[in-house]
């Protein structure tokens, strides 16, 4: 069964996914799903069922959080995406059919996109892995700046800072952004001479939206 009115938005960080989302949903009265928002559901879940997300949600000491090996924490975000993606799933069941459009920042992954949407209602944005690693910090929402603290706290703060680094280069590595450039999706690559209206435009004409209201 296909989510008729919804439109996806995969890809890697800092590629304007958010953004898009946003600002789409602004433009055509829809519903605006952004980044990690089933956490709405987060208080809720079963840590056996759940173990991915309820780590975080049951952590004691944060610093534990940044201490993990880049191995650790590939396995660990390799599985909170695929708990994202039956949460996400589950709120999206309740959006079905509606008369306003829906636009997801989402983890669901190209093989299940491929069943429950249709190809014109997907769009890959991606930014080059390095961007994804060496602006991280850049970002000016509490998480990062929260996750940053902590590193600076730590016995050593360069080395956890080293540390946190390798982990980011292995979840946003050159096989990931491969798969998904040749998804057979429709991509939009990251190009900071365009304007965020023009990436608008781009985004319009790739899901056939026709840039009005």
């Amino acid at each position: 069964m296909k989510f008729e009115n919804v439109y996806f938005f995969n890809g890697t960080a800092y590629a304007g996914k958010s953004t898009m989302v946003r600002r789409l949903a602004e433009k055509y009265g829809g519903i605006e799903c952004g980044e990690n928002y089933h956490d709405a559901l987060l208080p809720e879940l079963d840590a056996a069922e759940f173990p991915g997300l309820a780590y975080t949600r049951d952590l004691q000491d944060w610093h534990d959080f940044v201490r993990r090996t880049p191995e650790e924490y590939e396995a660990w975000i390799d599985r909170v995406s695929k708990e994202c993606e039956k949460l996400e799933l589950r709120i999206l069941e309740g959006l079905r059919g509606g008369d306003r459009p829906v636009f997801v920042d989402t983890n669901i992954s190209i093989e299940t996109l491929r069943e429950v949407s249709d190809e014109n209602h997907v769009l890959i944005m991606l930014a080059d892995p390095d961007v994804s690693v060496r602006r991280f910090f850049e970002r000016p929402d509490k998480e990062k700046q929260f996750l940053y603290r902590l590193m600076l706290e730590e016995p050593d703060p360069e080395a956890s800072l080293q540390n946190f680094r390798k982990c980011l280069e292995r979840i946003n590595s050159r096989a990931r952004y491969d798969a998904f450039l040749h998804s057979g999706f429709k991509v939009i690559l990251r190009d900071d001479s365009r304007t965020i209206e023009q990436t608008l435009a781009l985004v319009e004409e790739a899901l056939g939206l026709g840039g009005k209201p």
